[in-house]
């Protein structure tokens, strides 16, 4: 099996890339809706959080959550080290299932120290800009609260040195698609 990380730092694009794959016939994966299901399940973050506000009806409010663990480096810390874990024994359950190439979005690939576990590393780069913009308006947050999130990652400068393929996501959709379809064609 062909293992393939896609990953890029927040709001660079990695959605998009995911949809153009799967569009390819190509099975791919995403650890942020693993991670979104391990929030709603995990009784070990409600205790770990319990002394905060972070529930809406009983369960894990990612907007709330998101809200203490980005300002706060030591709170980001400790929810990665429940969630990491978790995600990493999802992702052996894929790859031991029966695919000949499987893609898999993994926006903190390199915080949770994932890396070794592809074979190739598709690295989607977006100016900062560019990526706060969209981060505003996907998630409806403050810029305040966007430049947190941006800033709770690794640099692009230090991910790009760690990727098979750094695809730039500035332009249009078709220029996107279009890069990509070259470097999948030298992966596939």
């Amino acid at each position: 099996m062909l293992k393939i990380a896609i990953t890029g730092n927040i709001a660079s694009g990695k959605s998009t890339v995911e949809k153009i794959i799967e569009d390819r016939g190509y099975a791919v994966f995403d650890t942020d809706k693993i991670a979104h299901k391990i929030l709603d399940k995990s009784n070990e973050i409600k205790e770990a959080f319990k002394s905060f506000d972070i529930l809406t009806d009983g369960q894990v409010d990612r907007k709330k959550l998101g809200q203490i663990v980005f300002s706060n480096p030591e709170k980001l810390k400790k929810l990665e080290s429940i969630v990491h874990p978790l995600v990493k024994k999802e992702l052996e359950k894929i790859f031991n299932q029966n695919y000949d190439i499987v893609f898999v979005s993994v926006p903190q690939l390199f915080e949770a120290g994932f890396e070794n576990m592809f074979d190739k590393i598709i690295y989607i780069v977006s100016d900062e800009q560019i990526r706060l913009t969209r981060l505003i308006n996907r998630n409806g947050i403050s810029e305040k609260e966007a430049k947190l999130r941006i800033e709770a990652q690794l640099s692009d400068s230090e991910k790009s040195k760690m990727a098979d393929f750094v695809i730039n996501n500035n332009g249009d959709f078709e220029t996107l698609k279009f890069k990509l379809g070259q470097a999948l064609s030298k992966i596939v």
